[in-house]
């Protein structure tokens, strides 16, 4: 039997401890690094804020869970599994993997592999990453060391894709290196590995997987700006169109994430390096950046129309602030667009999420989240996530936060069964 390689994964998010405890379940000695020594001590006890990993799945998991960086000596493959983010210009943020590749080049051995999970733009790796890991280690790329791409398909919240079930990429330096990746990722993957002819090419899928989503949503979006000032209802028209065989149904919506409200800009800053300047992926960034304003302006709207009288300043709350629903994650979340311009119109905000932890909204937004106990009816209510407790709850849940009867809902996401509207109440989706 062949002997399992130990394994270093370096950052424990959303993809990285799903990964770890995968690799941890075949028997792999894996050593779970994050620089994070508060994240680490949680995922000791169990305890896995992002809700991708269960308590009993790290309890059984056989993982090293480690802040200590000398403990990645051990390891003769590393994985990077750190964020990629976009920078307040909409550039790309490419801190966070150089700071891990620095952390790998330090320990990096003869013989050792580097796969980088990370997305990034066609030439990161190879271009940016191996420069840093061939100076602070003194070996030579290819001939000392190799390296793989294998990106990450992390759907947080799904519990039908996860990481067994969807179809691994990767890629290689070098054809032994590129063997050796295929069968590492193919004794955790059930769905099976498609190997790349290149680096770039593993690179350039993964951004285009998110760039076809933003656009296709940002259609969707145009489209229902249109049928709005047609007095159509979205979701009927797409009804209709979905009854032919080859329509793809996407949905409108505020798109924030990690991903599809990122990936694109990693591509267009490519492009423009490149002195090509995109016209279609940009176009539908800037239709879907310009939704949360849409919204708010839409919402005013509605209660000055609706209202016969209106104390000043209206109290508007909106259900939901991470970015997707049933998760914890609010990184890049849109919501907030739609409530800073709420606010900027003189309105007085209150936001219930029963994902979001509180603290952590506070500090990287600046926000206070209201616990539903303490929200107090207002003039309008907007689902802007669709919580499974908010779809659950429908029309009675929603109508104890409406101050009177012709008090405005404004559903984003499909949310509420139109066959239950009460009459009086003026009632929009996106």
């Amino acid at each position: 039997m062949k002997e399992k390689k130990t394994i270093a994964i370096i950052g424990l998010g959303y993809v990285g401890l799903p990964l770890a405890v995968a690799f941890g379940k075949k028997g792999y000695k894996v050593i779970a690094y994050d620089i994070n020594k508060k994240r680490i001590e949680q995922l000791k006890e169990g305890i896995d804020i992002t809700l991708e990993t269960t308590f009993d799945e790290l309890k059984a998991s056989p993982l090293h869970f480690t802040s200590e960086e000398e403990r990645l000596d051990n390891a003769l493959i590393y994985i990077v599994t750190v964020p990629t983010p976009i920078n307040e210009t909409n550039r790309p943020d490419l801190s966070m993997i150089i700071s891990a590749t620095e952390i790998v080049g330090r320990h990096l051995k003869k013989g050792d592999i580097v796969v980088y999970e990370s997305t990034v733009y066609p030439g990161v790796t190879e271009d940016e990453c191996v420069p840093i890991l061939e100076k602070i280690s003194g070996l030579k790329y290819k001939s000392d060391f190799g390296v793989g791409y294998s990106p990450e398909r992390i759907n947080p919240g799904d519990k039908l894709h996860r990481l067994e079930t969807i179809m691994k990429i990767v890629s290689g330096s070098d054809p032994e290196t590129l063997k050796i990746v295929a069968e590492l990722y193919g004794d955790i993957i059930d769905a099976g590995i498609f190997q790349c002819a290149n680096i770039q090419t593993a690179e350039a899928a993964k951004v285009i997987e998110n760039i076809q989503r933003d656009v296709n949503i940002a259609l969707m979006n145009e489209l229902s700006l249109i049928f709005d000032l047609l007095g159509i209802n979205t979701h009927d028209v797409l009804d209709a169109a979905a009854t032919k065989w080859n329509f793809s149904r996407f949905e409108p919506g505020l798109v924030g994430g990690h991903c599809i409200g990122v990936d694109p800009y990693y591509l267009t800053h490519c492009a423009e390096k490149l002195g090509y300047h995109p016209e279609v992926i940009l176009s539908g960034r800037r239709i879907n950046d310009r939704m949360g304003e849409y919204i708010a302006e839409k919402v005013i709207k509605l209660i000055l129309n609706s209202a016969s009288t209106l104390t000043f300043p209206p109290v508007i709350t909106i259900l939901g602030f991470t970015f997707k629903e049933n998760v914890p994650d609010i990184r890049n979340t849109k919501v907030v667009d739609t409530y800073h311009a709420l606010k900027s119109f003189g309105a007085q905000v209150q936001i219930y999420d029963p994902f979001a932890d509180v603290d952590q909204v506070k500090h990287e937004y600046g926000i206070e989240l209201t616990p539903l106990e303490k929200l107090v009816p207002g003039d309008a209510v907007v689902v802007a996530v669709k919580h499974k407790s908010f779809v659950e709850g429908g029309w009675p849940f929603i109508k104890k936060f409406l101050k009177t009867e012709k008090s405005v809902v404004a559903d984003l996401k499909n949310c509420l069964s139109c066959a239950d509207l009460p009459k009086t109440v003026p009632f929009w989706r996106l």
